[in-house]
């Protein structure tokens, strides 16, 4: 696609639109939330989607309005049980295809 048709398509259509979804675990969520934030500086709106409990540690971590408008921050469940190790990447993995497409829309 030729710039300028992408600037043809950008003008009707808004800016484009990434849906981001880290693998919860170490190391994943903090790459890909640096590079949605550069995606965001060059004109697209990205939806970040974490487990519920890998979402409330990012929300705690985060200094307040280090984000931004252009990226939004939603959770879904990963499938276990408050309590459960989520460390155990055998079981997570097991649950996360049980429950996550069902909420994820």
């Amino acid at each position: 696609m030729s710039v300028g048709t992408y600037r043809k398509l950008k003008t009707k259509m808004g800016p484009p639109h990434i849906l981001v979804i880290p693998f919860p675990a170490q190391g994943h969520v903090i790459p890909l939330l640096e590079l949605s934030l550069c995606l965001v500086r060059h004109g697209f709106r990205v939806t970040f989607v974490n487990t519920d409990h890998t979402h409330n540690r990012v929300i705690n971590a985060l200094p307040e309005n280090s984000i931004g408008d252009g990226i939004r921050l939603v959770s879904i469940p990963d499938g276990m049980e408050a309590g459960e190790d989520r460390n155990d990447i055998g079981k997570l993995c097991a649950a996360m295809p049980k429950v996550m497409p069902g909420t994820l829309e």
